[in-house]
């Protein structure tokens, strides 16, 4: 797929000292990667020697014999487009260099040398190696052919540009990754030796996961395993795929056998993030290191559609083992913002529409976590349910047992009437079922909200989420508007995962059983007349669409300004076996002509927290002229 690089992290069985046989084992790791279409791979440090040969590294047969792999792998791999990053030791003038040699379509590109050699407590690498900072060759001749050498090399095809460090490299404190991303490598490709010890592995993890997310860029990783000598120190054989500190997949470590960590790096999306990270410019424009050593590469095999990485149908929805302490991180924001906006504007009560929907379901309990934080009474949350001609008896019943539940001050006012005044007074037939008679109940609604809120000393909390701000699926200044919106940075499907997380974890049976039902519930404004049985006719993604397909839209929409045939793309492999081709891009299209269309009514939107990485608060993260036309997005579908 356009826009993603397929990348492999190595960990071949080796044999100490062994290079014909390390070096068969690489090739037979190379022309299975090249199988899968893998683009880029890369093994462990000194991958054909072996790390610890120690003193043989002086040996001049171990050290013609390296040389002999490296010329074999380029040689054997000369029909292939894929690059390899191998590492060997070899002799340059008078020193030898601990190096990765780059290796593509039978030619040595380049070779790295590594630049920080440790030498404490177990490492001694300064006994035989050359540090890159100490070699003034950028130059040599090997069969003929003039290779660049140096720690200041990139490598760039017309798909991605990558630069190299090795192992110890990594964790100095200026790490050389560092002023490689600044210059312009997307993926940093490391070879390492690192051995076991308790809670190295935790701490790598982190190292790699941080230098990733500081440096906004994929990070393949890979770590000698099984083979190694245990003399003294224990190899695992660690690997990592990450992208911009997220881990796309790892090894499982004392393997073994060998392993092959396949994964796709989203390169376009580290692209866009850097164009709108401030900082990465800043640093970028303030390096005072001499600009490195472009290394240009042949173009690399296409990959199909098929990826080497789940594409999650749910990118709101945490996941993995920290998703308890996610789901606590967002509530405790909302209500945070909340608190901080009662007590500035010493407001005594919070009003709020309970519809029996999710979305009010969640503000609710908001409130009621805040004001119990605060210290405040519940009963001074005025919980007002206002039946209209499309109420049924589930949503009413299921918010007049919320509020009830919960301890806070129950008022029911019914709209009906009201509304059929408002219909005589501007001579509009009751019975004609439009947007005039939608939004007359929306707006009789809010009024009543406003003007409770100014009786009791109070503000009016809002209820939308971020996913009906995006579609525009609200009336203007109707239930558009409030005082402050506790869900504006939340969308529709993490809105209904909170709920569940709650009911499942922080309530009691009645309570539980109450919002288990309000989830089942088919989202509906419940604004036209329900039909037999008090059935919910209205349904909101008969109209709209399913709110996952949207929510997977807006996200790589606004997280990454991704094209709307990438959407589509990535959309065909997320939802595969829910939603066929046509029916995603058809509610792709509804949902680009509604969000440029609707901007206006972003435009004047009410505060609300910023929860994740998407927001649209015209004061924040989303600025845009109201009147952008969404033709140039359309036509890309």
């Amino acid at each position: 797929m356009k826009g993603f690089v397929k990348v492999a992290s190595a960990i071949p069985k080796v044999k100490v000292a062994d290079c014909r046989y390390n070096t068969f084992e690489i090739n037979r790791l190379i022309q299975e990667a090249a199988t899968s279409d893998v683009q880029i791979i890369v093994f462990p440090e000194l991958s054909i020697t072996g790390y610890s040969c120690g003193d043989l590294f002086f040996q001049q047969v171990l050290q013609e014999d390296a040389l002999l792999g490296m010329l074999e792998i380029a040689e054997r791999t000369a029909h292939l487009d894929i690059i390899s990053i191998v590492g060997l030791p070899i002799v340059i003038g008078h020193q030898l260099l601990n190096t990765a040699a780059v290796i593509q379509r039978g030619h040595i590109l380049g070779l790295v040398p590594k630049s920080y050699l440790p030498n404490y407590k177990e490492f001694y690498e300064q006994r035989w190696f050359t540090s890159a900072f100490d070699n003034q060759i950028s130059e040599c001749d090997i069969h003929g052919e003039h290779i660049p050498i140096g720690n200041d090399l990139l490598f760039a095809t017309p798909e991605v540009t990558f630069g190299i460090e090795i192992c110890e490299d990594l964790w100095a404190p200026v790490p050389r990754s560092s002023f490689l991303a600044l210059q312009g490598a997307e993926i940093i490709f490391n070879l390492s030796a690192s051995n076991e010890c308790v809670g190295k592995h935790k701490y790598l993890r982190n190292l790699i996961s941080q230098q990733s997310g500081r440096l906004i860029a994929g990070y393949v990783y890979s770590s000698c395993g099984f083979g190694e000598s245990s003399s003294d120190v224990v190899f695992s054989g660690n690997a990592f795929i990450c992208e911009n500190g997220n881990f796309l997949c790892e090894a499982n470590r004392f393997n073994y056998e060998p392993q092959l960590l396949i994964g796709d790096i989203d390169v376009d999306c580290l692209r866009n993030e850097r164009l709108t990270n401030t900082t990465f410019k800043a640093c970028r424009n303030h390096i005072t290191q001499s600009s490195l050593r472009m290394i240009m590469a042949k173009p690399l095999t296409k990959i199909g559609k098929l990826l080497h990485r789940t594409i999650s149908p749910h990118p709101f929805i945490p996941k993995g083992r920290d998703y308890e302490e996610t789901c606590h991180e967002i509530i405790s924001i909302q209500c945070a913002g909340l608190a901080k906006r009662l007590t500035h504007t010493h407001a005594r009560s919070a009003v709020i529409g309970i519809s029996g929907g999710v979305d009010s379901t969640l503000a609710l309990l908001i409130c009621v976590r805040t004001f119990d934080q605060l210290g405040k009474d519940r009963k001074d949350i005025l919980a007002i349910t206002m039946p209209g001609f499309g109420t049924t008896d589930r949503t009413y019943l299921n918010a007049v047992n919320l509020i009830k539940e919960l301890g806070c001050s129950f008022k029911e006012i019914d709209i009906k009437e009201a509304c059929r005044v408002h219909f005589k007074d501007i001579e509009h037939p009751k019975e004609l079922h439009d947007t005039v008679y939608e939004n007359t109940q929306a707006r009789e609604r809010t009024q009543i909200l406003m003007d409770i809120a100014n009786q009791y000393n109070g503000i009016v909390i809002g209820t939308g989420d971020l996913s009906e701000i995006a579609l525009g699926w609200s009336t203007y200044n109707g239930d558009h508007m409030s005082m402050y919106a506790v869900n504006s940075g939340v969308p529709k499907t993490l809105v209904k995962y909170l709920v569940q997380w709650i009911a499942d974890n922080k309530t009691d049976s009645a309570l539980r059983t109450i919002l288990l039902d309000i989830i089942s519930t088919p989202v509906s404004p419940e604004l036209l007349p329900s039909g037999e049985n008090e059935e919910i006719e209205q349904r909101t993604e008969d109209v709209v669409g399913p709110y996952e397909l949207h929510d997977f839209f807006l996200y790589h929409f606004i997280r990454y300004g991704a094209s709307p045939q990438r959407i589509l793309d990535m959309a065909i492999l997320a939802f595969a076996g829910s939603y066929d081709e046509t029916i995603i891009k058809h509610w792709l299209s509804v949902f680009i002509h509604r969000f440029f269309a609707q901007q206006f009514k972003r435009s004047c939107m009410p505060d609300g927290p910023k929860v994740g990485s998407v927001s649209l608060s015209p004061r924040g993260d989303w600025r845009m002229p109201s009147d952008a036309c969404s033709k140039l997005w359309l036509d890309k579908i």
